[in-house]
């Protein structure tokens, strides 16, 4: 057996799970059970929320390590799902190793995209819901909905003008949230500022990677469970300084 492309297909798993949004033991766990399969004998695997290193030794004893950085990434719930059944289908019938190469390379290919129109109405569309959870009436879920749509339109769009940076990025959309949120009101679209602008500020917020840090704290992966903390942490400050700085700007109009 080629141990070099079998340690290759391993990490590869273990960074698309990474970069799909899975915790820290689902990336770990999946990545030892596969070596395990294939006869490895306690395969060493680490990882943290933009790193994958992992270590085995061939039955003749020669030590081979691999080492992936990740690049920032989000969360892919279908892609997540599709890499855990591909990695229990290998498990269980250990097919060979470079065919377990192409199907995991496929997997980008069937992983359903929404077309960015899609993806611009459900920021629209999950501000307008939010804003009756704030005791907003109808004006108030009709400008979250303008305001989720330009910060999507923000996101999807506006990448060169933003940059790259995910503070800069989500200082940027939050400011444009909040001062949107306040010409609306003035304009008559909306009864409450803090109500619009709340819901819009919503679709910014990191539930899944906040929660994903308290889970791995608890389970004791305490370097990524602080990790994603301190992300999410700077995420929320980005939110609450580019909110105060569209609302200074709408003030002083």
């Amino acid at each position: 057996m080629d141990y070099d492309k079998l340690l290759n297909v391993s990490v590869e798993l273990g960074c698309r799970l990474m970069s799909s949004g899975a915790e820290i033991y689902r990336v770990e766990e999946s990545v030892r059970r596969l070596l395990q399969a294939y006869g490895l004998e306690s395969p060493e695997v680490f990882a943290i929320p933009n790193c994958v290193i992992v270590s085995i030794a061939t039955p003749e004893g020669h030590p081979i390590t691999r080492m992936r950085r990740i690049a920032g990434h989000g969360t892919n719930i279908e892609l997540l799902e599709q890499c855990n059944g591909l990695c229990r289908r290998l498990c269980a019938e250990r097919l060979p190793v470079d065919e377990a190469q192409e199907l995991l390379l496929a997997l980008a290919e069937h992983t359903p995209q929404y077309e960015n129109r899609k993806v611009l109405l459900g920021y629209g569309i999950a501000p307008a819901f939010f804003s009756p959870l704030f005791g907003g009436g109808v004006e108030d879920a009709l400008a979250a909905l303008i305001g989720g749509l330009a910060v999507g339109f923000c996101l999807l769009y506006g990448g060169r003008l933003i940059g790259t940076n995910s503070f800069f990025r989500t200082a940027i959309c939050s400011a444009v949230a909040s001062l949107l949120s306040l010409l609306l009101v003035r304009l008559g679209l909306g009864q409450s500022v803090d109500t619009v602008s709340i819901s819009v500020l919503m679709v910014l917020v990191p539930g899944v990677a906040l929660t994903n840090a308290m889970r791995e704290i608890m389970a004791g992966d305490i370097i990524s469970g602080l990790s994603r903390a301190a992300d999410s942490i700077l995420t929320a400050a980005a939110i609450a300084i580019g909110a105060a700085i569209g609302l200074a700007i709408g003030g002083i109009f």
